[in-house]
């Protein structure tokens, strides 16, 4: 039988009055009072899923005794991409409540790309599968930008009906920073679509007067902070900072390392993982991770546990979680090494919650025949003519996702290959058969005698392939369209390893135990394949497409230049 909302009400007041026994009382707790950095000893009363009192409580249903470990509240994800993970949301929320996140803010942005409003409903259809809270940002831009052809097209009208749908809060981050800054009238009008919520912002480099621009707009977060200077002129511009530590960008360090010396106000900086493989986040968590790491480097740990909890609430408005306080939800966490934030035991609304649990091995059909390829051949892959005496060159950058421009004659290209300095890169439009085709050279990456492809590839998740030869990279397409998207790596026109993806090319249906085995064996298939132990085999060539990241992009339309916003000849 369901009771209101204000007998709910008046059970919480009782049980903080001590009139009425709680659901739960956890004792002799170190509890983690975020709005004073106080550690205070007491014990936490729990009635209908919420903190009802904190103080010392003996009237309860089920009582927990803490042995002095710390009670932090639960850790909130401040912006994350489910489907980058790889994972199925339900698997994805069990590895993140392992490590105490209780909250999530998600941006299906990659579905979005794929699918447009459907991968969206997808994603909040999954809700009540997920063991944790999600927070869902309506994607803002879809297609990301007008370089590259997507799958979709979201514009101001459906976001608008989006924002309506129950579970959505805000607008997805806005990555068309130079549309802003252009007025363009279709991106503006996105804008006033979402006024009221909480913007987004994807800003990487921008500052000085592009920077109060891009904030006089409404964007309100922003999580592509590489330097701290950098994100040190967002916060004076009242841009929330999203400090991201995910698989293939690591910002934390820089940034923290400044707050750290500088000794800046903190309310406005949150944690985030944006882009995280399942792998890592069950073996390490997100914010958990995050917390550690800043208190490593010297960071006050009350602070970083607030960065990682009311911070995170309180920039996005969500009033009822991320603190251990009356009248909040009761999402929090034991703690039994305070520094390195080992998570012990983790409360979802009050009850304890299995932290080594993992959803029943259930498959599920493949939703969406995503992968509509051209036919394919040697010549496919041939670079084009070059025009200006020199080939642009994509070079990566170890442990980021920026990439730096360089340039090749056109009679060193073949040496370069063969000695493994250079390998191609293409991409191949994969939503609607267009026939475009994008490609470049690519330093740093190191594939060897094969290819590796992947139907990840942001933000309009078109096929891209890297390899030194055009035979395996046909290959490599062909089993690509076979298994309906994924990443695989073929060698001597030998599928090597495959990681299947036919949930809209970008999440496995298989469980934990399967997909884990197959992400493991490729990876090390592909590092003996002479990829560079300096990147992440996977997610760098995923971003090696994404025109909004600067310096030297590849799209299914061509090279581009992000500084200069043009194509390359």
């Amino acid at each position: 039988m369901r009771i209101s909302k204000n007998e709910v009400r008046a059970k919480l007041i009782k049980t903080a009055l001590g009139q009425i026994e709680a659901d739960l009382v956890i004792k002799n707790a170190q509890i983690l009072n975020v709005f004073t950095d106080e550690i205070i000893s007491g014990d936490v009363a729990v009635q209908s899923g919420w903190v009802a009192g904190v103080g010392v409580y003996t009237k309860a249903k089920k009582t927990i005794d803490a042995g002095g470990m710390y009670l932090v509240p639960g850790f909130i994800n401040a912006h994350c991409h489910v489907e980058s993970s790889i994972s199925s949301p339900k698997y994805y929320s069990a590895a993140e409540l392992r490590h105490g996140v209780t909250t999530i803010i998600a941006d299906p942005h990659e579905l979005a790309n794929v699918a447009g409003a459907e991968g969206i409903r997808y994603l909040l259809n999954s809700l009540k599968d997920m063991q944790i809270d999600c927070y869902v940002q309506a994607a803002s831009c879809v297609p990301a930008t007008a370089y590259e052809t997507s799958g979709a097209v979201l514009d101001a009208d459906a976001l608008a009906k989006l924002l309506q749908e129950p579970g959505v809060i805000g607008l997805g981050e806005m990555m068309n920073y130079k549309g802003i800054l252009d007025c363009d009238s279709d991106i503006l009008d996105k804008l006033s679509a979402a006024q009221g919520h909480i913007i987004d912002g994807h800003a990487p480099g921008l500052m000085g007067r592009e920077l109060s621009g891009y904030a006089a707009a409404g964007i309100h977060t922003d999580h592509e902070s590489v330097l701290f200077d950098e994100a040190l002129e967002k916060i004076r511009a009242g841009i929330a900072v999203l400090i991201r530590e995910g698989s293939t960008a690591k910002n934390l360090s820089e940034i923290v390392s400044g707050l750290v010396k500088h000794n800046i106000k903190t309310e406005l900086i949150a944690f985030c993982s944006d882009d995280k493989h399942w792998a890592e986040i069950y073996r390490e968590g997100t914010v958990r991770s995050n917390i550690q790491k800043a208190i490593a480097l010297g960071l006050k740990p009350e602070t970083a546990y607030a960065m990682g909890t009311l911070n995170a609430a309180r920039i996005y408005r969500l009033w009822d979680i991320g603190a251990i306080a009356p009248g909040y939800r009761a999402d929090m966490v034991l703690i039994s090494d305070f520094e390195k934030a080992t998570v012990e035991q983790v409360f979802k609304d009050g009850i304890a919650q299995d932290k080594e649990h993992m959803p029943p091995e259930q498959k599920q059909k493949t939703l969406k025949n995503t992968v509509n390829l051209p036919p394919i051949d040697v010549s496919t892959f041939a670079l084009p003519t070059c025009l200006n005496g020199e080939y642009p060159v994509i070079k990566t950058v170890a442990g980021q996702i920026i990439t730096q421009k360089g340039s090749i004659k056109p009679q060193d290209v073949s040496h370069a290959i063969e000695s493994g300095k250079l390998c191609k890169l293409a991409v191949i439009e994969r939503h609607k058969k267009t026939g475009n085709v994008g490609v470049a050279l690519l330093e740093g990456y190191g594939i060897r005698n094969g290819a590796v492809a992947s139907t990840m590839a942001h933000d309009s998740h078109n096929l891209i392939i890297a390899g030194d030869n055009d035979a395996d990279m046909v290959k490599a397409a062909e089993e690509i369209k076979r298994i309906h998207g994924g990443f695989l790596l073929v060698q001597g026109g030998e599928v090597r390893a495959s990681l299947p993806l036919p949930i809209y090319g970008l999440m496995t249906e298989s469980p934990p135990s399967e997909f884990l085995t197959a992400h493991e064996k490729l990876l090390g298939l592909l590092y003996e394949a002479g990829v560079s132990h300096d990147i992440d085999p996977l997610l760098t060539l995923s971003f090696l497409a994404l025109p909004v990241i600067p310096e030297i992009r590849l799209t299914d339309k061509g090279v581009f230049d992000v500084l200069s916003s043009k194509f390359i000849d």
